[in-house]
């Protein structure tokens, strides 16, 4: 079964994804003249000063829940499991593509937020939504409406892929390594315990609609993610004479694998397709999703929104994984090439700093990352249902939701990574479309942007 799934998951990022994320990222990228790099300091402002923002209008949220809970899809275990699994498949080069990817994301993610808060709508109950479902009914001709109701399908699909299962499985992991290294062993009856119990917690907050996933989000994402950052900045401290030889391992290994490899790598397009697939899966640009979040926020223009997508991309992958890939070259913890290791790799490169404790630490933030993504793809899962079916699917998706959690604690990782990566490939796709075609829109709206917003042009 697995080897069939890389067949299909070397397909899709072979070609329709990985060329369409990078082709329309450079192409929005030279149309909006690198907006996302010029955009950048303002963006950082912009989201500094969202933490003192208050109050929103009935059926918004503020930006910067709106950011956190956009964020709370992205940071998760990619970036703990799958930056490890990334190396791991395509040594330390894989970064360097998933820098690339991240340039390119943040000029996405300033499109999708963008256009997003362009076309949102209210929906029968006041509340504002929006995402490429909207922005293609709204803004592309009739004919091409059908791509909104496919890019729901695999949103739908994907929420209990990308947004559940793997999130479980890497918990479900994570805690069984702390389990097993206090003198426990892994049982089937303790993972079902550990699915039955995230279901449950899972289920209470989604239920609660949009603004109750956004202060859920609010809490957990900058807790989880500062605190692993301080641990991460104590291991680069600790062996910041091995930095050096980090960062050329990571600029070689994107060109010549095999000089850093040892020969186990040898196919620059394998580093390039690992990078890239796992660079999505970690910030999801191309994909759309976080513009589903992004449409509900009170902003007065919607490139203001469009900031917080820039910034998104930016502590995702450049801060967040370029934190993990340089732990885990720097700890001296052999990688074992050609095995997707997950989590594991990571616990161990901070436990050879550390010590064993960390794995507790690691664990927990890994909850708090894994229980946020649930969240977020939560919302972005059911408003693609709600979008195919009608507003009242909501609760009904959500049961839906927590079953699969409670299946994924007891499935197997590599199966769970490869379905999750096919289906991200293949959603990005209408998605990409959408973002060509409103390219006009964008590039006026930013042009609006910069006359009434910016002291300079």
């Amino acid at each position: 079964m697995e080897q069939i799934l890389e067949k299909i998951n070397a397909f899709v990022w072979g070609a329709p994804a990985l060329l369409g994320i990078l082709g329309v990222g450079i192409y929005l990228t030279i149309r909006t003249g690198f907006s996302q790099l010029r955009l950048l300091p303002k963006a950082i402002r912009t989201f500094l000063s969202a933490f003192t923002a208050k109050g929103e209008k009935s059926g918004t949220v503020r930006p910067y829940q709106a950011l956190c809970t956009a964020l709370a899809a992205t940071v998760g275990t990619g970036n703990l499991a799958g930056v490890a699994g990334a190396m791991a498949i395509g040594g330390p080069g894989a970064i360097f593509w998933m820098w690339i990817c991240a340039i390119l994301g943040m000029i996405l993610k300033l499109a999708e937020a963008t256009l997003a808060v362009r076309y949102r709508t209210r929906d029968e109950k006041g509340e504002i939504v929006g995402g490429p479902m909207y922005m293609i009914k709204k803004g592309l001709h009739k004919r091409w409406h059908f791509l909104a109701g496919l890019y729901c399908f695999f949103g739908v699909v994907a929420a209990f892929g990308v947004g559940s299962a793997t999130q479980v499985n890497a918990v479900i992991g994570g805690v069984n390594q702390v389990i097993c290294a206090w003198g426990g062993r892994e049982t089937l009856q303790g993972n079902l315990i550990m699915g039955i119990m995230l279901s449950l917690t899972m289920c209470a907050i989604l239920l609660g609609g949009m603004k109750k996933i956004g202060r859920a989000a609010e809490s957990l994402v900058p807790f989880a993610s500062a605190g692993y950052l301080l641990l991460g900045v104590g291991v680069l401290i600790a062996r910041s004479q091995m930095l050096p030889e980090a960062l050329s391992a990571i600029i070689t290994g994107a060109f010549t694998p095999r000089a850093v490899t040892g020969g186990a790598i040898g196919s620059v397009f394998t580093v390039l397709r690992i990078g890239v697939s796992r660079g999505v899966f970690t910030n999801e640009a191309g994909m759309g999703t976080a513009g589903i979040a992004h449409a509900a926020a009170d902003v007065e223009h919607p490139v203001q929104q469009g900031l917080m997508g820039i910034v998104e991309v930016f502590l995702d992958t450049i801060v967040i994984c370029t934190m993990t890939a340089l732990v885990i070259l720097v700890s001296g913890v052999p990688i074992p090439y050609g095995t997707d290791v997950g989590v594991t790799l990571t616990t161990q490169a901070f436990a050879a700093i550390y010590g064993d404790w960390v794995a507790v630490v690691l664990a927990a933030a890994l909850c708090c990352f894994a229980i946020a993504t649930v969240l977020g793809w939560g919302l972005y899962g059911a408003r693609c249902a709600q979008f195919l079916f009608g507003t009242n699917v909501w609760r009904r998706f959500v049961y839906l939701q927590g079953i699969v959690i409670v299946i994924a604690a007891v499935l197997k990782t590599g199966t769970v990574w490869l379905l999750s990566e096919i289906v991200n490939g293949i959603m990005a796709i209408p998605n990409l479309i959408a973002l060509l075609a409103l390219t006009p829109e964008l590039v006026r709206l930013l042009k609006d942007y910069r006359l009434r917003f910016c002291t300079s042009p």
